[in-house]
């Protein structure tokens, strides 16, 4: 059964603490901002390419507002105290005029809004009137981390988990699958457990037959 490692225990719930801020670090600030209840804009919207970690941040900053004790609304359609808004660019015309009442009825009432997507607000394909609300706020690009960066952040969180990572076994990561963090994280987890359950330290022969078990 060791080949359903990745597959039987779910990602655990995302969390900021985990999201590796790389270049990001204004951004970071202004969402933690957000949370303390000390940010003068209370709109965000975040753009960036596939895998540079939208939908994890989005997810872990509205969990943060929930542990805050606010009414959090993932879908971006509803008024809450917090409102995420994800995948704008795939909204249809009926949620697009459902995210836009959502918005004006947040920014009226003081609420939090963050929203992402995969182009800057006027390079969407919605609605003029959405693009217009979506760039009232504050408007970052997601930077996605370096080898550099990953290297860092793999080695950091091997540390928490009790164990150092050879580079050789980040080098295999990072070429060998999927490059966006959060699943780099996961593996990295995965094979932590591997060891455990095996009794065997963490090696590259080790993370191959991981993988290999994965495929």
């Amino acid at each position: 059964m060791q080949q359903l490692l990745l597959d039987i225990r779910p990602p655990a719930q995302p969390e900021l603490a985990r999201f590796v801020a790389g270049r990001n670090v204004e951004l970071m600030a202004q969402l933690q901002a957000m949370l303390d209840g000390t940010a003068t804009e209370r709109m965000v919207y975040v753009w960036g390419a596939p895998g540079s970690g939208k939908s994890y941040l989005l997810a872990a900053w509205g969990h943060a507002c929930q542990a805050r004790g606010m009414t959090v609304d993932f879908t971006g359609q509803h008024a809450a105290q917090a409102v995420v808004a994800d995948h704008v660019e795939t909204w249809n015309e009926a949620r697009q005029h459902a995210g836009f009442a959502a918005f004006n009825r947040v920014r009226e009432a003081g609420g939090l809004w963050l929203a992402a997507g995969n182009a800057a607000p006027a390079d969407l394909p919605v609605m003029p009137e959405l693009q217009t609300r979506l760039g009232w706020g504050l408007v970052f690009q997601l930077h996605g981390l370096d080898d550099a960066e990953k290297r860092a952040a793999l080695a950091q969180h091997a540390q928490t988990l009790g164990f150092r990572l050879e580079a050789q076994v980040t080098d295999y990561l990072l070429n060998h699958t999927a490059r966006d963090m959060q699943n780099l994280l996961r593996v990295l987890e995965a094979l932590d457990r591997f060891s455990l359950e095996t009794r065997r330290p963490i090696t590259l022969p080790l993370l191959r037959q991981l993988l290999l078990n994965q495929a």
